[in-house]
């Protein structure tokens, strides 16, 4: 796919479309079954989304907005209207340019939307000013994504991990009671004057600041937690480590289907579901080679376009799961619009916890539902790729052997003669090493094995010459 890089200087962008709010088709939530209307309606906000498109094609902006959509109907809400501006860059007090929110209020009242949702991380004050002139709610980007997180969180670290995020997000966005802050949330202190100051803290501080001060006991605290819960999971990573039992991570894009990989290797069954961030919470499992040697499949996070940082941080221990892997199985969604740019999006996460130097393998998903034109120009783009469908099964073989070619080779080549009375150190050969030749004689087993360097350490008094 060839990208048009936005360039000022050369025209591209004339005045009347710069300022223009173009409708993205086929956005709008369509209902299945007229029964679900009724009920659906009580549930759902109602939405219009809102993009600003200021780089790429027009189909890269599109697909931002239509992933936008997605992730709306993910945290639940009923999409009617999914707007686009063309300008150089989001406008800094309101996003979309003064001139242009009033076009935005007229396009809320028509629809009936009781919500807008922003294509992008607004400012405090952009969520004001939007809020004031249009009369609804704001949400941006970030704010979804952590609700949708909040949503499907089940662990008690992924719980923490969630709430952290959120509670970093709304500290800077908290508002008090108007712009003079002069209500206060306790007695009144010494003097009475409009807001804090000398006297005036304590029970005399306003409900703005106790909000930000509980908000940064409770941040404080979670981060206590989540520092403990760390270190459990080191401690249990550091065990499989030092078990010589090899680690692969499943990492990709949201809803690219890797959980489904995962229970289609390992018979796992983790939960499948048509949305976009289903399972956050990270699942490990045993898979063996052909050869007989174990190694272990973890699931991660899924990673979106833009992913607030917020939630890279909190979520940083789960996400190191894949920097400490030996291979990354990098799933990639082969009937999605836009493959590369979600390759991309992973890539720059894994980039950031310290991953994009482990061994990566792509595996191209749903290869049953992509059409022809579209497999044929991935393979030339990524002709060490492997195909899949996790649904039908198609490719799985050839997915378990390029694993297993990937997978570290123990290091150190022994010959060793076992009494038959060990039979655990022969298990653990097969299970973390290479058997490769096997005699029996009366002393026992004299086996020609290839293992990792703490086990040949504990082999040395069984080794022959």
């Amino acid at each position: 796919m060839t990208t048009e890089l936005f360039d000022p200087s050369v025209g591209e962008l004339d005045l009347e479309e710069r300022r223009s709010l173009r409708r993205v088709a086929g956005l709008s939530t369509e209902l299945t079954d007229i029964t679900e209307v009724e009920y659906r309606q009580l549930r759902l906000e109602r939405v219009v989304l809102v993009g600003v498109w200021t780089e790429g094609s027009q189909d890269d902006a599109d697909n931002s907005l239509t992933e936008l959509s997605d992730l709306a109907k993910t945290a639940g809400s009923e999409v009617l209207e999914g707007l686009i501006q063309r300008r150089g860059r989001p406008d800094a007090a309101t996003f979309i340019g003064r001139g242009k929110v009033d076009e935005l209020r007229d396009v809320v009242l028509a629809s009936g939307a009781d919500t807008i949702i922003c294509d992008g991380e607004l400012s405090p004050s952009q969520l004001r000013n939007l809020e004031q002139q249009t009369k609804v709610k704001v949400v941006d980007r970030t704010a979804l994504i952590l609700d949708i997180f909040a949503q499907h969180a089940k662990s008690k670290e992924g719980k923490a991990q969630v709430e952290l995020a959120q509670l970093q997000y709304l500290l800077p966005r908290l508002r008090g009671w108007g712009e003079t802050l002069s209500r206060q949330s306790g007695g009144s202190g010494r003097g009475g004057g409009a807001g804090g100051g000398v006297g005036l803290r304590g029970p005399g501080e306003t409900k703005l600041e106790t909000d930000r001060r509980r908000i940064n006991q409770r941040i404080a605290r979670l981060r206590r937690e989540i520092k403990g819960m760390r270190t459990v999971r080191n401690t249990k990573r550091s065990r499989r480590a030092s078990s010589g039992v090899p680690a692969v991570a499943i990492a990709g894009y949201t809803n690219a289907g890797k959980s489904s990989l995962l229970n289609r290797l390992t018979q796992a069954g983790v939960l499948v579901e048509d949305a976009l961030f289903a399972t956050l919470d990270p699942t490990i499992r045993r898979a063996a080679a052909e050869d007989g040697r174990v190694y272990t499949l973890s699931d991660t996070v899924g990673f979106v376009r833009h992913l607030p940082h917020q939630i890279v941080e909190a979520f940083r221990s789960t996400l190191e799961e894949v920097a400490f892997a030996d291979l990354v199985v990098h799933v990639v969604d082969g009937a999605h619009p836009d493959p590369e740019g979600q390759v991309s999006a992973v890539r720059e996460v894994l980039g950031e916890v310290g991953a994009d130097r482990i061994t990566e393998l792509l595996v191209i998903n749903k290869v049953d539902s992509a059409d022809e034109e579209t497999i044929l120009r991935l393979k030339r783009a990524w002709p060490d790729a492997v195909f899949v469908s996790a649904r039908s099964g198609a490719g799985i073989e050839a997915l378990q052997t390029a694993i297993a070619e990937r997978l570290p080779r123990p290091a150190v080549d022994l010959r060793v003669l076992l009494p038959y009375d060990r039979g655990d150190l022969v298990a653990r050969i097969h299970r973390t090493g290479q058997v490769v030749q096997t005699r029996h004689v009366e002393e026992g087993m004299e086996l020609k094995v290839r293992v990792g360097e703490q086990l040949a350490a504990e082999l040395e008094p069984f080794v022959t010459a």
